[in-house]
């Protein structure tokens, strides 16, 4: 089995074996909560935008979205589903190829997971720089439940869309740091291969310093893109801040 990059040959499984029909209910979330912005919201920056897939839903009700990702082949699947018109950029987190202003920001599925502590003040430092005064810096973020769970499960198997596959993770509790080996036994795109992605489990109140070293009043945190408030069993939450 040959091993390579994260998010290389990934991309071409990802939304069979990764993602669960979530975004069109995450964009109906943001879409009501945005609308009681006195300002308006049109200009929405995608981080970690994967293969497009909340950008679309986004696109779909009226927002221009500009996504930014890391993964090349990542991006080249957004753009067959976004079209060739798309405003899609390969960066790194801090970095942020942008220089228009943007009433949102919105990091969906993660993606923040993947950062360091110290990236992940910086990344909030270059949000704060790209969006006016009063936008809106929405993204999630694994919580110590899914710290907890992860390590309690560290080997989970399934199969999916011709898809068969192992993830293996080593999870580092006192370090909050988490290797997780995605091993695909059978691809219905070709031979079988093995992507090793880390992950961050960042503490609440690093992140709620971060924001505010960054410039964000925070709003606090809620149950995956519901109204309902972060409990001892939530394993996602949404982080709502703003721009002072």
């Amino acid at each position: 089995m040959r091993t390579v990059e994260a998010y290389s040959r990934l991309a071409g499984v990802y939304d069979q074996i990764v993602v669960d029909p979530c975004h069109g209910r995450w964009a109906r979330y943001l879409d009501q909560l945005w609308r009681g912005d006195e300002h308006g919201v049109r200009d929405v920056l995608d981080l970690c935008c994967g293969t497009g897939l909340l950008a679309a839903e986004l696109s779909s009700r009226g927002y221009r979205v500009v996504g930014v990702d890391a993964s090349a082949p990542m991006l080249d699947l957004a753009r067959e589903r976004l079209g060739p018109g798309a405003d899609l950029r390969r960066a790194w987190l801090p970095a942020l190829p942008v220089d228009e202003r943007f009433d949102a920001a919105v990091s969906t599925f993660d993606g923040l997971n993947y950062l360091t502590p110290a990236d992940l003040r910086l990344t909030f430092a270059s949000v704060a720089g790209v969006l006016r005064r009063g936008g809106w810096l929405v993204f999630d973020l694994h919580t110590d439940a899914m710290l907890d769970f992860t390590a309690a499960n560290p080997v989970v198997a399934g199969e999916q869309d011709g898809n068969r596959f192992v993830l293996t993770s080593v999870v580092d509790t006192g370090d909050r740091v988490c290797d997780t080996t995605i091993e695909v036994l059978e691809s219905a795109d070709g031979d079988p291969f093995a992507e090793t992605h880390r992950q961050y489990f960042h503490a609440a109140g690093d992140v709620v310093a971060a924001l505010a070293t960054a410039g964000f009043g925070s709003l606090g945190r809620t149950e995956e893109y519901t109204p309902k408030p972060v409990d001892a069993s939530t394993l996602r939450a949404t982080w709502l801040a703003r721009r002072r």
